[in-house]
């Protein structure tokens, strides 16, 4: 006798169906409530706290949150409402950087614009797109005399020359590193293709003399200004390109010229201070000045393309080397004729084989 088979259930899905569902929703809830927001970081630098919310993250995903994440996930939580945590993105940090900056806030453009044509007598038009930076009248006087075409003005502050044939301007802006930072600021405005700064140090290598050239490849950051345009691990460093333009004039000429390191510094009377000696001499740097650091990383900051040529003018570690009046008139009189026109060539040669000063661009 066969028995009628009952027909066989059919297996219910759905609730096996609900149950994953509700489980991923679980897990999406899990997620949005314990997911942090990075976008919301205003300090785009707290490095090391991003590195361990990013961890924790990893452990969320894994269903394995330990007592110390949901801890660091509350802290996190908590400082949303402070002043910590306001910004919706790391966007809006460079637009506060760019803001800050003559390039890219169009009130501080023009204003610098104003400044500079009020400091230095000159029109904005004025301006060349090879400027030269000096800290001696001479220099001045020696670009006029070498220059016919030159348009000379003396504004409230600085003095300035152009020289439309050459396409180069230079500006006499003082001494020291404020001063330094400023001028390049200002003539961020004008946007040249490069910067050249002709000026002098004190040697501290022992093998240096009195007019001997250096072409610094950095410079150390110990004087007071560029802390406001960059942090200080930003090392201060002149634009490749302008150094190696230099560095071909000086070889064609068959110009001797060392490289290397030179110290920045506001301390003007550093030769009285052993321990300020004792520093130099482990830093192993070749000279002492006072802007090139304020220069380098104000052009950095800025967008413009900076170098420098530098003229050993003393020896204040040697026996009477420090400068005095009767031995910077004979370095003027030997020396920085040469160092002025090698200035003039270096900035006209880029301005006729200079195409691409820069290899990046920041926004």
């Amino acid at each position: 006798m066969v028995q009628d088979k009952k027909p066989a259930k059919k297996k219910n899905f759905s609730h096996s169906k609900k149950k994953k569902n509700s489980k991923n929703a679980s897990k999406k809830n899990l997620q949005n409530k314990t997911s942090i927001d990075f976008d919301k970081v205003k300090h785009p630098f707290l490095l090391e706290e991003l590195n361990k919310i990013e961890a924790k993250k990893e452990a969320i995903k894994a269903h394995k949150l330990s007592n110390s994440a949901k801890d660091l996930v509350k802290k996190i939580e908590e400082k949303k409402s402070s002043d910590i945590i306001k910004t919706k993105s790391f966007t809006t940090f460079q637009k506060a950087i760019r803001n800050s900056r003559v390039y890219g806030n169009s009130e501080k453009r023009k204003v610098a614009a104003d400044m500079l044509e009020r400091y230095t007598g000159h029109e904005i038009e004025d301006f060349q797109p090879q400027i030269i930076l000096t800290n001696f009248h001479y220099y001045m006087e020696r670009f006029n005399s070498i220059l016919d075409d030159h348009h000379y003005t003396q504004g409230s502050a600085f003095k300035a020359s152009s020289s439309k044939k050459a396409q180069v301007t230079i500006i006499e802006f003082g001494i020291g590193s404020a001063m330094a930072a400023l001028i390049m600021e200002l003539v961020a405005v004008v946007e040249p293709k490069a910067v050249l700064f002709l000026g002098m140090c004190g040697a501290v290598h022992k093998s240096l003399k009195v007019g001997d050239f250096i072409l610094p490849i950095g410079a150390i950051r110990a004087e007071s200004v560029s802390q406001h345009f960059m942090p200080p691990q930003v090392p201060a460093l002149p634009t490749f390109k302008v150094q190696k333009f230099a560095s071909q004039v000086l070889v064609e000429h068959g110009v001797d010229y060392r490289t290397g390191m030179v110290h920045s510094t506001d301390l003007r009377f550093w030769e009285f201070d052993q321990n300020f000696k004792n520093q130099l001499y482990a830093e192993r740097v070749n000279a002492v000045e006072m802007e090139c650091a304020a220069l380098f990383i104000t052009g950095f900051a800025s967008k413009v393309s900076i170098g420098a040529l530098l003229l050993v003018s003393d020896c204040p570690l040697k026996r009477n080397g420090i400068k005095t009046k009767k031995s910077a008139s004979t370095v003027f009189r030997k020396y920085t004729d040469m160092h002025i026109e090698l200035g003039i060539e270096i900035m006209s040669d880029i301005a006729e084989r200079g195409d691409a000063i820069r290899h990046y661009l920041w926004s």
